[in-house]
């Protein structure tokens, strides 16, 4: 069983790697065009596979079925939600992005600010991938992989710490090759790649294990199992004593998806780099489509696991890997661990790739050495995306024991993702509000959120309010005080945000409609099963 099971994942994993190869061969590698944006070729195909799979990794997958192992179809929020924000960003956020010309989201603040602000936020996002984002999803993933393959086994390492290590390490490596030889479209195509065979087998997991409630009996008969057994766990509406109270989608979960989705550097950087405005725009909506399917293969499994394993005191995390252990025959086991670790190294390359793009173009080409050349600002990114891949892969084994990464890593990103989100929204829809005020934003709304999570007194109000309700209200506060210094001190002229004619910004004419298609889905789902 476990040569069967490694035998399908090298060939999944190596298949990948050769087509990526072949593709991606004669690619411009040298130019900074080329190397952090892909040339602005990337067709909407491959824009929708790489968002998809930069969005998806084992704390995900594991994650938000262990979520939905414990409340139910509620936290398909994370998913559904996000659908609206795409819309935004598809709508709103990048038509103006693509008219800066930008390869960085500090760019944009630059061009709508002062370099001071854009200094600011590369530095937020340097230490925020650096110590939070890069390390989890190097752990978890090694983590995810290690039962899904049942590593100590095969390879004969009894020391958990042992094994960790080299799993992080080899996860990395591998991660780093591909982000940092590569360069965007390397990444975009492999995403694409792993996107399809991920669908596919979250899809195959859901079938298998329908099956195993029904004993056999079908896919049908085993979804009404679930309805007549667990109504309580398919109710959309979450309650106030779970993770996202339904009022919730309006407050925080709102923003933190709209940030996730139209200004993280990680998962925009993509878009910036379409061909035009219509490829960027389609990518982005077919992207919400999929993130439409994804509580099927993001939260149903969670639910089925429950059902499977709620008596044999089974934890949540636990249940997406005693699911896909015990419903998949072990050649789809290897198959599906394959697509995890595309999923896993998606996530890593791509936040490792963004985060070399910052510095070279935001820190050594914008302060260190400003008459850089082409060739020394690429050098540059690749020996620091090198010490950036080191650095993480020695923080991420000493995350071991954390109790809840999935809810560490939302935590923590909630501190940088709304003064940034703030500044941003700010900043594209007014003319007057000046420099100072996007500084004291960034700075004082990273500080706030930090103290109402970790200072005495102040780490009373997420208990008192709801952690997602204190960070809206930060939201608003910081909106509030940039638009009253813009009125008591603003610009002495209004901004003026100039076409570079970097490409076409002509707008794809099924935007609005499919957009508007999109959002009443979102409507229709929650409809569907509430109080179901």
């Amino acid at each position: 069983m476990h040569a069967l099971t490694l035998a399908s994942f090298l060939f999944f994993t190596g298949l990948v790697a050769f087509i990526t190869w072949r593709i991606t061969r004669r690619d411009d590698h040298s130019s900074t065009s080329g190397y952090f944006l892909a040339g602005r070729t990337l067709t909407f195909p491959l824009i929708a596979g790489s968002l998809l799979m930069t969005n998806l990794s084992t704390e995900q997958m594991v994650g938000l079925n262990g979520a939905a192992f414990a409340d139910g179809l509620s936290v398909m929020a994370w998913e559904v939600v996000a659908v609206i924000a795409l819309v935004a960003l598809a709508l709103f956020f990048l038509p103006r992005f693509l008219r800066s010309g930008i390869a960085t989201l500090p760019q944009l603040l630059e061009i709508r600010f002062d370099r001071g602000t854009q200094l600011i936020t590369n530095v937020i996002f340097l230490i925020a991938y650096a110590v939070i984002l890069l390390p989890i999803i190097l752990y978890s993933g090694a983590m995810g992989l290690q039962g899904m393959l049942d590593l100590q086994g095969l390879t004969g390492i009894q020391s958990p710490t042992v094994l960790l290590w080299l799993t992080v390490w080899v996860v990395g490596i591998i991660g780093a090759i591909y982000a940092l030889f590569g360069g965007l479209r390397t990444v975009a195509v492999s995403d694409t790649l792993n996107g399809v065979g991920l669908l596919v087998g979250g899809f195959v997991i859901v079938y298998f294990g329908l099956q195993a409630v029904s004993d056999g009996g079908g896919v049908l008969e085993g979804w009404n199992l679930l309805k007549e057994s667990h109504p309580e766990k398919l109710n959309s509406i979450g309650g106030a004593e779970q993770q996202v109270p339904f009022f919730t989608l309006f407050t925080g979960v709102f923003l933190i998806n709209v940030f996730y989705w139209t200004t993280n550097q990680q998962i925009i950087q993509r878009t910036f780099a379409a061909r035009n405005l219509a490829e960027g725009q389609k990518g982005v909506l077919l992207t919400g489509f999929f993130k439409l399917l994804g509580p099927l293969y993001l939260v149903l499994p969670g639910i089925i696991a429950y059902h499977l394993y709620a008596d044999q005191g089974v934890r949540a995390d636990e249940a997406y890997g005693q699911l896909v252990f015990n419903v998949l025959p072990p050649y789809l086991t290897g198959f599906f661990a394959a697509v995890m670790v595309g999923a896993i190294l998606s996530s890593f390359n791509s936040a490792l790739n963004s985060t070399t793009t910052i510095f070279s173009l935001g820190i050594y080409k914008g302060v260190l050495n400003k008459d850089a050349s082409e060739e020394q600002v690429v050098r540059s990114g690749k020996v620091f995306g090198w010490i950036m891949a080191a650095v993480t892969m020695i923080i991420a084994p000493l995350l071991a024991g954390q109790e809840s990464l999935f809810g560490y890593l939302q935590k923590m990103n909630a501190i940088y993702f709304i003064p940034i989100l703030a500044v941003v929204v700010v900043g594209l829809l007014t003319r007057r509000v000046p420099p100072m005020a996007a500084k004291i934003a960034l700075v004082g709304g990273c500080l706030l959120i930090a103290a109402g999570y970790f200072v005495p007194p102040f780490n009373r109000l997420p208990v008192i309010m709801h952690e997602f309700h204190f960070v809206a209200l930060v939201f608003v506060l910081l909106v509030a005080l940039m638009l009253l210094i813009g009125k008591l001190r603003p610009r002495e002229t209004p901004w003026v945000h100039e076409d570079v004619q970097a490409v076409d910004l002509t707008p794809w004419r099924g935007a609005v409609p499919v957009g508007s298609v999109l959002v009443v889905l979102v409507v229709i789902i929650y409809a569907a099963f509430a109080g179901a």
